[in-house]
């Protein structure tokens, strides 16, 4: 150790300033601003995403049970089988509620989100 160092120059520094952590608190913030609003529009457009492929499905699922039997279901209990729709009949993402069957269109009505 030479004399003419300065005590303050041989110690290692550890730790960040205060001003360094301010910076990144800030910035973490502003991506947290633009980010979140992101995501949660994203989640409500991929649950209306869903609930068209569940519609687009079941009419499908209707077409099938209608070519098969020569006859439209009376409702869309009629279509849990093996051969139209073996899962269970799904409810909307959006609005939690069940689909509804037009029986003189054979299609699935009044549920569009906007």
């Amino acid at each position: 150790m030479n004399e003419t160092t300065a005590p303050w120059k041989l110690r290692r520094r550890h730790g960040f300033t205060l001003l360094e952590l301010l910076a990144v608190v800030t910035i973490m913030g502003i991506v947290a601003t633009i980010v979140i609003p992101r995501i949660s529009g994203q989640a409500v457009q991929a649950k209306k995403n869903v609930c068209h492929q569940f519609k687009s499905d079941l009419n499908n699922a209707i077409e099938r049970y209608l070519f098969d039997t020569g006859k439209l279901p009376a409702d869309l209990d009629d279509l849990r089988d093996d051969d139209h729709y073996p899962e269970a009949i799904p409810a909307c993402p959006v609005a939690n509620q069940s689909y509804a069957l037009d029986p003189t269109t054979g299609r699935i009505t009044g549920h569009e989100h906007q």
